[in-house]
């Protein structure tokens, strides 16, 4: 009689087991962590692996060997923005205020991070107003900030915002290197649970100055300077040392993530905010190449993105496919495995199929509205306005519609009276696309 008793209790106890086993796999710290790099002012020709011949980055090369780095990713013009449609999935047109300035009513990725138990951090750069309880109601736990209340220096001896407070350095230390010291230290911190880490990187805007590693670096720089103030526009020097900082400090990220254990476990996405400066002429793909930051052209909103999971996103991949910024927050969740609220009514197409090495549903077109100051008032020299653009073509509100294939600096519109069947039929759905968009 002993015997099925003891047959019947252990078949009780491989089922509890085999619950708990269950159980265990939906846990929340079993989901991916995420960590979002976001360099500030680098265009897509600074990258050595998309073609780039002036600097120097290996680690964001090694990133992109060992994942799926992406030909054809588009941002808006300007810093601001980029970060209000990368943080909301939402163009522009739908919630952009005005420069310097995230709609208090937003939601973000991080709001959707936080709400499915992950920790969420941002280190780096602000610039979306708030005071010191902003990162918070966007749906951050914590903080590093540089341009939260105040544009103190940010780079040597710099003002930042850490946790609520102004911190002020006038040692040597570098900014850069404080941030991203900051974002090692929240990895650690939450190494056994889900983590989101958003990170939009200080390097490497202007003012281009010597980094720690540059010959002519001067720890006692800027010492005690309550704003930032002048600095070079146009130094192709300093702009280098800054860019091989910038992938310096991926590579620290990365390592971290090696030294811990978490990078088969962790998500890490790499992208510019917007083209290079005006100022700065770059070697790209055996010819020169001029960044367009502020300037509608593809030279100020074609930026590098490099995704890379490793056991995830099979390695050395090159995708074609169309990508703008409110694509990332879909992406993410999707990923993730979160749901985006219908209510946020976002305006992006996840590639996470793509990620997962499925073909997905790629976008045909991407649209960029862009007025710094939020008022559509058109400028010369395509500062402002709104365009629509598929992989050959690109129409302006303004009527203006180029062969990007035939003329990618768009020098000369197409004329009217001379357009193909093909040009007139591109040129109807890319008109469409902006009356779809456009903020009525």
């Amino acid at each position: 009689m002993l015997y099925p008793r003891l047959i019947l209790l252990l078949i009780v106890v491989l089922s509890l087991g085999s619950l708990t086993c269950s159980a265990r796999s939906a846990e929340p710290d079993d989901r991916p962590n995420v960590v979002l790099i976001m360099a500030d002012d680098l265009g897509f020709e600074c990258i050595g692996a998309n073609g780039g011949e002036s600097y120097s980055t290996p680690n964001l090369d090694r990133l992109a060997a060992g994942g799926m780095r992406f030909e054809h990713c588009y941002s808006q013009p300007l810093c601001t923005p980029s970060r209000v449609q990368i943080m909301t999935g939402i163009y522009n047109s739908r919630n952009y205020i005005r420069f310097g300035l995230l709609d208090p009513e937003a939601k973000t990725f991080a709001h959707l991070f936080k709400q499915a138990g992950y920790a969420t951090c941002v280190t780096g750069k602000w610039q979306l107003e708030g005071g010191f309880e902003g990162p918070y109601h966007f749906g951050f736990d914590e903080y590093c900030l540089w341009q939260l209340t105040r544009r103190a220096n940010r780079y040597p001896n710099p003002g930042l915002e850490i946790n609520g407070k102004a911190v002020d350095y006038n040692h040597g230390e570098y900014g850069p290197d404080i941030v991203s010291d900051y974002a090692c230290d929240f990895i650690s911190r939450h190494h056994d649970q889900s983590f989101f880490l958003y990170y939009p990187m200080i390097l490497p805007h202007w003012p281009f100055e010597p980094t720690p590693d540059s010959p002519d670096w001067d720890p006692t720089a800027r010492r005690g300077d309550k704003t930032e103030k002048g600095g070079s526009h146009d130094s192709q020097r300093h702009f280098a040392d800054m860019v091989a900082y910038t992938d310096k400090i991926v590579g620290k990220i990365i390592t971290h993530l090696d030294k811990l254990g978490l990078r088969r476990n962790t998500l890490v996405i790499f992208c510019g905010d917007n083209g290079t400066m005006y100022t700065l002429t770059s070697q790209f793909r055996g010819g020169p190449y001029t960044g367009g930051k502020s300037y509608l052209t593809d030279h100020g909103t074609h930026v590098p993105l490099i995704a890379c999971w490793p056991g995830v996103i099979r390695p050395g991949q090159v995708n074609q496919d169309l990508i703008d910024f409110s694509d990332v927050l879909p992406t993410l969740a999707e990923m993730a495995k979160l749901s985006v609220p219908d209510a946020w009514s976002i305006d992006g197409v996840s590639f996470a199929p793509q990620l997962n090495g499925q073909r997905g549903t790629p976008r045909s077109w991407s649209y960029c509205w862009y007025y710094r100051n939020g008022k559509p008032k058109p400028l010369p020299n395509r500062k402002a306005g709104e365009t629509a653009r598929s992989f050959g073509y690109k129409l302006y509100k303004s009527g203006d519609f180029f062969d990007l294939t035939a003329d990618p600096d768009e020098k000369s519109p197409l004329p009217e009276d001379k357009l193909t069947d093909k040009q007139q039929h591109a040129k109807r759905r890319l008109a469409e696309v902006i009356q779809q968009h456009t903020r009525h």
